[in-house]
């Protein structure tokens, strides 16, 4: 069973900076390119930042030079460094591989729970 954890958002003034972490139970993430996405109220979510297995990263252009994509997969985890943050990167982050490969019993694609973030201008 695969699950996918999502944690440190919250509320920082614009400038500020947030590290988020993805906690991920299943071996084979560790095997997958993973990526962070984001969904503001109203929007599609989007891909922000991709990582793959051996390391090598992609960014969206919103976020190219502010935000850093990371894994250990020793811990499991994935992480997003999110520097000099805007109010425009307010959104609710997730987690999931790139692109999305596991289905909920609903046959959706399955997501965590997500992390919000907001900033404040």
């Amino acid at each position: 069973q695969v699950q996918l954890v999502e944690s440190g958002g919250g509320l920082v003034q614009a400038g500020g900076s947030l590290r988020l972490s993805c906690a991920y139970s299943g071996s084979i993430f560790s095997l997958l390119a993973m990526g962070w996405y984001r969904q503001a109220p109203g929007k599609e979510r989007e891909l922000v930042a991709t990582i793959t297995r051996s390391g090598s990263t992609n960014y969206a252009v919103s976020v190219k030079g502010r935000f850093t994509i990371s894994r250990d997969n020793a811990k499991n985890t994935v992480y997003l460094q999110m520097n000099s943050l805007k109010p425009e990167d307010t959104a609710v982050y997730y987690c999931n591989t790139d692109p999305p490969r596991f289905k909920d019993i609903s046959g959706r694609n399955y997501w965590g729970q997500g992390t919000q973030v907001t900033v404040s201008s």
